[in-house]
């Protein structure tokens, strides 16, 4: 790899994540790429954070801790600082796997026209273990207006593709990088490639646990948003009872995570009766959602979970997030 490989810039907004923030750090300080622009943007932590970020500050492009409107804001400050021709995010308690910027680098010169490129994310727990894979498809505006969900760190976007459709959108709290995904979307190609850039982490406070109908709501407010956007109303009135149907497959996904069974089930119905090949790919948690509001069977649930854990574990994903702590 040359050094006149395109400047990648990466921001992490951060904010009390003091015992995930170092593994993030070390994710992108330790890429082999050679022209990373990394902007870490702390709104003011009262743990450790800090700490642990100044140990690495000569590593940095630009450091700043101070209060800030929230976790878009503090995304948006970093946008602001960016200067390289290729931006993503990465929050911290997330963490790239080796090589992953030089790939995604890669996939966008193989794409040139493409205004994001977007790959697969593993799970991983508060230990840092693989113990589930998200993976997605040759997706596009369509699927993506129906609430097909691509994992925000794996995905890699170009400086000119952000700057035409503008930053993130403050009003939105929980979908904020799907509105911006579909806005690039709109306006560009996007690319799919088969390859895990990303870990996403689970843990208690992680507002994909702790947002529950939250994402659903503001699902709605994306659909009430494209109605009146003059690239996405198309799509919506030649489809508008899938994408209703992919609003609520979403909420349903969110509510159950958060443990709310009826109001998951309810929703799964909503969704089937919109698109039944919902039933299809879902009929294992709408089952569970149905059955564990009449009687509790979470001790079934921790044992698929075990099960799934353990298939996980034979494909040796963990290796892919070995060299941040060698």
């Amino acid at each position: 790899m040359q050094n006149n490989q395109p400047l990648v810039s990466i921001i992490t907004p951060s904010y009390n994540q003091g015992k995930y923030i170092e593994e993030t750090l070390r994710s992108v300080i330790r890429q082999d790429y050679p022209s990373i622009e990394y902007i870490v943007i702390d709104g003011g932590s009262t743990d450790n954070s800090v700490a642990v970020i100044n140990r690495y500050e000569d590593q940095l492009a630009y450091f700043v801790s101070e209060k800030d409107k929230g976790q878009s804001d503090a995304i948006n400050k970093g946008f602001s600082k960016a200067t390289g021709e290729i931006i993503a995010w990465l929050n911290s308690d997330d963490v790239y796997t080796q090589h992953a910027v030089t790939r995604a680098v890669d996939a966008l010169a193989d794409c040139p026209e493409c205004g994001f490129v977007f790959g697969n994310v593993l799970s991983i727990d508060m230990k840092s273990r693989v113990f589930n894979t998200m993976t997605f498809g040759d997706w596009g505006l369509e699927e993506l207006a129906r609430f097909k969900i691509i994992s925000q760190p794996g995905i890699f976007m170009r400086k000119s593709a952000l700057d035409a459709v503008g930053f993130l959108n403050a009003d939105y709290d929980y979908l904020m990088d799907h509105h911006l995904w579909l806005k690039i979307a709109a306006m560009y190609p996007i690319q799919y490639f088969d390859q895990f850039w990303a870990a996403a982490r689970y843990h208690p406070a992680a507002k994909n646990l702790t947002g529950g109908a939250h994402y659903g709501d503001e699902a709605f407010m994306l659909i009430e948003w494209m109605k009146n956007d003059p690239d996405l109303q198309n799509i919506i009135e030649s489809d508008e009872k899938k994408v209703t149907a992919g609003a609520n497959h979403l909420r349903a996904r969110y509510l159950l995570d958060s443990g709310e069974n009826w109001k998951s089930l309810l929703s799964y119905i909503k969704a089937a009766v919109g698109d039944p090949n919902i039933l299809r790919t879902e009929y294992k948690r709408i089952a569970f959602a149905l059955i564990n509001g009449v009687i509790p069977i979470e001790c079934m649930k921790r044992s698929f979970l075990t099960q799934r854990t353990n298939m996980i574990k034979t494909k040796n994903y963990d290796r892919l997030l070995a060299y941040i702590n060698e």
